[in-house]
This record gives C-alpha cells, sequence and structure tokens, in this order.
C-alpha cells in the first residue's frame, strides 16, 4: 500500500519584485544575483497569508484531483512562517476551503517541510488509520527577512504549493528518506517571539533570518546526493530510471552541484527558482504544480523529490507519477 498524487495547486502573491527593485535597496546587481543563485525575481505579500496562500493552492489541488473539500481526512501544512502562534494555519485553511471533515495540523522542518509532511501523510495511510491527504507547504518569509541583509534579502519569495494523495495499491511513494541534524541548527535560524514576562526580560534577541550560506550550500551538495540514492535504492532504482528530480529551489548552483554529484544532465533538473526565488516549503509543491500543469508529468514516470533546510533537515522521496 502507498499513496499517489492525483491533483496539485499552488498559489502566488501578486506582487512581483525583480532583482532591480532590490539593487535599490542593498549594494549588489542584477548580475551578481543571477550569476550566484540564479534568482531574477520573486513574489512578495502585500497582503497574502500563509493561511490565504494555501488554502488557493488547496482548492487548486483538489480541483485538479476531481475532488471536494469534505472528502479530506487529512489536512497538513508545512510552514515556517505561519500567520499565527495559534491556531495553527493548517486549521485556517480547514476553514477557508470547508474541509470541516479533515484532521488538521503543521509541521515545521522548514525548506524539507512539504517532504516531511508527504512521509508523514504516507505514515498514517500506512497505518489505514486515513485514506487520503491534502498536504501543502505555505510560506510567507517575506516578514522574517532583513530588508538590508543582502546576503537573505535577494534569495526568498512567498508562495504555496499543495498535492491531494489518495491509497494506492500500485505505483505511488516507491521509497523515502529524511534526515535531522540538530548540532548544526545555528547554520539557518530565525528567531520568534522573545522571552518578556515579569521574571525575564530579553532585550537583545534575533527576529530575522540568519544564514550561513557557505556551510548550507556545502550541507546541501553533499548531503541531497546521498539522501537521493539511498532513497533509490529502497526503491530498487538507479539515477537512470529517474524521469525527473523535482529539487528544493534553494540555489541554481547547489542544483547543478547536486546534478553533477549524481552524474545525471541538467535537463532532468527543472527549476523555477529565476522566476519565484526560494519560496522554502512551498517550493517543491510549487514546482510540482507548475511541472503537472504544463502538461511535462505522464502517468508512470519516476520522479525524484528532494529537500533540504534550517534545523538541519533533509530528505528525499521517489515517486511513480
Amino acid at each position: 500500500m502507498s499513496i499517489k498524487i492525483l491533483g496539485t495547486g499552488s498559489a502566488l502573491p501578486v506582487r512581483r519584485v525583480m532583482n532591480e527593485e532590490i539593487v535599490r535597496m542593498v549594494d549588489t546587481s542584477d548580475e551578481w544575483i543571477r550569476e550566484r543563485t540564479g534568482i531574477g525575481g520573486r513574489h512578495v505579500s502585500v497582503g497574502e497569508t500563509a493561511a490565504s496562500l494555501a488554502a488557493d493552492a488547496c482548492s487548486r489541488a483538489l480541483e485538479d484531483a476531481g475532488k471536494t473539500a469534505e472528502e479530506v481526512e487529512l489536512l497538513l501544512v508545512a510552514t515556517c512562517s505561519p500567520d499565527e502562534v495559534a491556531p495553527c494555519t493548517a486549521c485556517r485553511v480547514q476553514d477557508r476551503i470547508g474541509a470541516g471533515n479533515a484532521v488538521a495540523f503543521d509541521l515545521n522542518a522548514a525548506c524539507a517541510g512539504f517532504l516531511f509532511a508527504l512521509h508523514t501523510a504516507w505514515a498514517y495511510v500506512e497505518a489505514g488509520i486515513y485514506r487520503n491527504a491534502l498536504i501543502a507547504g505555505s510560506e510567507v518569509l517575506s516578514k522574517v527577512v532583513d530588508w538590508e541583509d543582502r546576503g537573505t534579502c535577494i534569495l526568498f519569495g512567498d508562495g504555496a504549493g499543495a498535492a491531494y494523495v489518495e491509497k494506492c495499491v500500485e505505483g505511488g511513494v516507491l521509497g523515502f528518506v529524511q534526515h535531522a541534524d540538530g548540532s548544526r541548527g545555528s547554520v539557518l535560524s530565525c528567531g520568534s517571539r522573545r522571552l518578556d514576562n515579569p521574571w525575564f526580560g530579553q532585550r537583545d534577541f534575533q527576529k530575522y533570518l540568519q544564514m550561513d550560506g557557505r556551510e548550507v550550500f556545502a550541507f546541501a551538495v553533499r548531503q541531497v546526493p546521498l539522501n537521493v540514492e539511498a532513497a533509490l535504492e529502497k526503491a530498487g532504482l538507479g539515477v537512470a530510471d529517474v524521469d525527473l528530480f523535482v529539487l528544493h529551489q534553494a540555489n541554481r548552483r547547489i542544483i547543478e552541484g547536486i546534478a553533477k554529484r549524481l552524474g545525471a544532465d541538467m535537463d532532468r533538473f527543472p527549476v523555477n527558482l529565476d522566476r519565484v526565488g526560494n519560496t522554502s516549503s512551498a517550493a517543491i509543491p510549487l514546482l510540482l504544480d507548475e511541472l503537472n500543469r504544463q502538461g511535462r508529468l505522464r502517468r508512470g514516470m519516476k520522479l525524484v523529490l528532494s529537500g533540504f533546510g534550517a534545523g538541519l533537515t533533509c530528505g528525499a522521496c521517489v515517486l511513480e507519477w
């Protein structure tokens, strides 16, 4: 028993910010950004929320799958930039789309969040608890980015992607791996609300996302190929059997480095980060939906999904479309 993706959806804020606008804010250039990251533009919220973007993406995924919100049994939202501490984003989405029969909760594994949510849905279905799930990755990272820090503000964008999955007997998820290394958590981090109560006051705290780019790059280029190969081994497949590698869209150089280590041509690694930037947990489902709606995904194709992010977290999934 496994799960198969039957529908995808995505949503982006209406406001698109090109590199030329960033150049007027920090000491950089369009050429510098494109050469080092591959990013040309990103979408930034002008009022859209993690919940509203996720709800739109989920509705489109249901429409693509030919399902109704009332049929959904499990609703998972992966996010590291929720609108509120409580209630969780998934409960807000449940209300917005009318999925009143679904159990709803959030997961936070940063940029690997969608994969972790997909694996969680697989576990629930495998255990016989639920028969289907609606999974979203949704982020409004523009609120945690320091727009005066050129090392991070050039990278991130807002958006959401979603997938509807259902129990299947053949195909679907064929193998997956996931890992975490909390000892390296400071490499990529962002503070939350500070501790400031009558017994303790904290005046100096980190409120913006901070990143050691070199460490993240090295981790991704080394660890992702290992994850991909391990997941393929579990699926009984090799790199040559994979039609497309749908990777987290962090940096084009990272994707090129991963492709080189796997010995696979870049034409099997679709990218959209040039238009949307790094959207964290939304990146993989956003790209998956784009490929789906372009007609580039055909039933029976073998795909590898792989992501990495703060935690440090990482994972890979092999599935048959």
